[in-house]
């Protein structure tokens, strides 16, 4: 069970480890070389709130009848600039999805250390990146407190669960009801604490990676709870294009298909284009990191919240780890449930006059997970729909890669630290256009 570090087993209270140590091994002997687990992980202290930042935590009841035993949902909760000196204000609520987090990142309420030591990021390629990090937090926390800013609250989710640091958001088969939970449990109880107004017109829902599925997802499954989705480099949306895989037409999952030769299948690229791992490559290191869906790793999360159930408990495969065939009837039932490119042509008879205006998609066409491919998929459908016209946007910029969020003026490393910088103003558009006749469009304006 997670334990205060988002169920990362490498993180968490109580796991035990040794100290490295230097060995000599001598290929013509026979030696045991023991090591010695003396170290453990000491608990990890609760966060402390602050003026704007609240740390939520409440045992939910659907998920304590699923799991036969005690399970929490938290919420870290970032409150608007005045929430204090104004009572009588209600506040539109921005649901906020994404990994695990012990505290609502990015906002930071004091100036940039001077004496922190430059590091170098290894993704971005950037020398003192925690200093632009620093940066970038404090000047939201200038925007927010700052005139004219949209007074929203915004609420961090936390759903670690024995499978992964986030359960995805939806109902599952193997994680429970989890998009019951936080619909009907964690978000009411958020608002009710915080003045949240507390209707589907003044509630909205943006992430980034597993994130943008997430609010996509929610979106799509509750279209009435939520006025917008702003959903960055989703997870496959489309499993027509599952990464690089077509779950339907496909017969093996790691090889191309072909009478004479195997051409494996890329799982990751870098920025210039290169594969730097198979498909074939991610899904073993999970399989030896756990058997069964529980490596808490990507490919195993999917599988976890998407299959049914198999005979021994476990999430069914999609295809067999070792070979990489794919399971053609849990294929189906991820369709049927799960792929929201499908879900969306299927029902779009009730569920276009409902998303009409809402749904906003971003990705990068060099996603090093070739996350754009079922983008595409789901825009070619969306530009086709009609009574009504989806009126929303798919935006794409060129060479970025994993996690472009629709700012076109800055590069990645700046952007993903701007999401609400981004994305309230166009909230707030939202509410001007949408607000229904006699809604509280006043009282948290000041």
């Amino acid at each position: 069970m997670d334990r205060g570090e988002g169920q990362q087993w490498n993180r968490a209270p109580g796991n035990l480890y040794s100290i490295p140590k230097t060995v000599r091994i001598d290929p013509r002997g026979n030696q045991t070389i023991s090591l010695t687990l003396e170290k453990e992980i000491p608990p990890i202290p609760p966060p402390k709130d602050t003026k704007y930042i609240k740390h939520l935590k409440i045992k939910s009841e659907k998920l304590s009848r699923f799991w036969g035993r005690d399970f929490y949902l938290g919420a870290n909760v970032l409150l608007p600039h005045g929430w204090e000196e104004h009572p009588e204000a209600r506040y539109p609520v921005v649901v906020f999805h994404g990994h695990f987090s012990p505290t609502f990142g990015g906002f930071r309420e004091v100036p940039p250390d001077t004496n922190l030591k430059p590091d170098y990021s290894e993704r971005f390629r950037i020398n003192g990146y925690n200093k632009i990090q620093q940066e970038l937090a404090y000047r939201l926390f200038k925007d927010w407190t700052g005139p004219g800013f949209p007074r929203f609250i915004v609420m961090e989710i936390q759903h670690a669960n024995p499978f992964y640091d986030d359960s995805y958001a939806v109902n599952s088969a193997n994680l429970g009801p989890y998009g019951e939970a936080i619909m009907q449990e964690l978000i009411p109880f958020v608002e009710k604490r915080f003045r949240g107004i507390g209707q589907g017109w003044a509630r909205f829902t943006y992430g980034g990676s597993t994130g943008g599925w997430e609010a996509l997802a929610a979106q799509v499954f509750y279209p009435d709870e939520f006025n917008g989705c702003w959903a960055a480099c989703p997870d496959p949306i489309d499993f027509r294009a599952y990464t690089v895989v077509n779950i339907y037409e496909d017969e093996n999952a790691y090889f191309v298909n072909s009478k004479w030769k195997k051409t494996p299948r890329p799982g990751k690229r870098n920025h210039i284009n290169e594969v730097t791992a198979t498909l074939e490559e991610a899904n073993l290191l999970e399989l030896v990191l756990g058997t069964k869906s529980r490596s808490g790793q990507q490919w195993d999360i999917w599988e976890a919240v998407y299959s049914p159930v198999a005979e021994d408990g476990y999430p069914k495969p999609i295809w067999d780890k070792l070979t990489g065939k794919i399971d053609k009837k849990v294929a189906e039932y991820w369709r049927e449930n799960y792929d929201l490119g499908y879900i969306l042509r299927r029902d779009w008879a009730t569920l276009g006059p409902k998303l009409r205006g809402k749904i906003h998609l971003y990705v990068g066409e060099l996603d090093n997970f070739y996350l754009n491919n079922a983008v595409r998929l789901v825009e070619q459908f969306l530009k086709t729909t009609s009574n009504p016209y989806y009126d929303g946007e798919v935006d794409y910029e060129c060479l970025a890669e994993h996690c472009w969020n629709g700012d076109h003026s800055n590069p990645i490393w700046i952007s993903r630290l701007m999401y609400v910088q981004l994305h309230t103003p166009k909230m707030m558009e939202r509410i001007r256009k949408s607000a229904p006749p006699g809604a509280d469009t006043t009282s948290w304006r000041y």
